[in-house]
């Protein structure tokens, strides 16, 4: 069975996610090239790593949800899951390939909207 192996990121809207961006960089020593990472150890050759993103307060990135955040959740496997998701009648609103993993979006019971990632290659610098 596919699973979630971990938090991938948090997600929120801010006024000036590159202000918000320069001030955890400045003041906690941590960035990326998308916000905040945290870097894991798993298996031999991977570099897994989770990251604290802020966005524009326009963005309908989160979107159908009306909540002010997003969560992303590490998955290895996200096409069986979408699979499995898909068999329980849970609506996938989209999927993507990027460079750095592929993705899938639904809802929660609640109005949550998640992120299921599955990370492909190494973390960004």
């Amino acid at each position: 069975m596919a699973r979630v192996t971990g938090v991938g990121g948090i997600f929120y809207k801010v006024a000036d996610p590159k202000r918000t961006s320069a001030w955890y960089k400045e003041v906690l020593g941590l960035g990326g090239e998308w916000g905040i990472h945290f870097r894991w150890t798993n298996e031999p050759g991977e570099d897994p790593y989770s990251l604290v993103s802020a966005f524009g307060a326009e963005t309908d990135y989160f979107a159908p949800s009306e909540l002010p955040f997003m969560i992303n959740l590490r998955v290895d496997d996200l096409d069986a899951l979408v699979a499995e998701l898909e068999a329980k009648g849970i609506e996938i609103l989209g999927r993507q390939e990027e460079e750095y993993g592929k993705f899938a979006w639904i809802m929660d019971c609640d109005g949550v909207k998640l992120e299921l990632w599955q990370q492909a290659g190494p973390a960004p610098a």
